[in-house]
């Protein structure tokens, strides 16, 4: 998982940082808008929750960088009493988390794309980070499906 921001055009309500988790095998990926990083530990608790439930499967690690959004005692508290291991990826060193870091650059990629072209057409509205993920976690989900049948 990866903090985003803050990006430079902020969402309607305000936001203008982007949460990023990815689930290594699958490739399904989660992106929670926040206004502030102080936000950050309630939302990964929140998903990691939901995670649990929907699957009815226990988390087993997760892995993120150094930021202080995921080294505090609020979310180490959690993942302790839980059980969910975390790891954290070298200091200045971006490649040993590179899955969710690529997805970054993808998803802010994906989200100028749109906004440049809804300014071209006249289109309001910015949900352009959150629906560029949709088709490319779905497809992902997709063709896991099919190779394990």
């Amino acid at each position: 998982m990866d903090l985003c921001g803050p990006m430079r055009v902020q969402s309607i309500n305000g936001k203008k940082y982007v949460l990023v988790m990815v689930d290594d095998y699958s490739r399904y990926t989660w992106v929670k808008f926040l206004r502030s990083k102080d936000e950050a530990p309630e939302i990964i608790i929140s998903v990691l929750k939901e995670v649990q439930v929907n699957l009815q499967s226990q988390v087993q690690k997760i892995r993120s960088d150094h930021g202080t959004e995921f080294k505090n005692k609020v979310l180490g508290g959690y993942l302790e009493l839980v059980g969910i291991k975390h790891t954290f990826a070298a200091v200045r060193t971006p490649q040993q988390n590179g899955v969710v870091e690529r997805r970054n650059r993808t998803l802010v990629e994906a989200a100028r794309t749109m906004l440049a072209y809804s300014k071209l057409m006249g289109i309001k509205g910015y949900k352009n980070m959150h629906s560029g993920i949709k088709p490319d976690s779905q497809s992902r989900i997709q063709s896991q499906t099919i190779q394990t049948q």
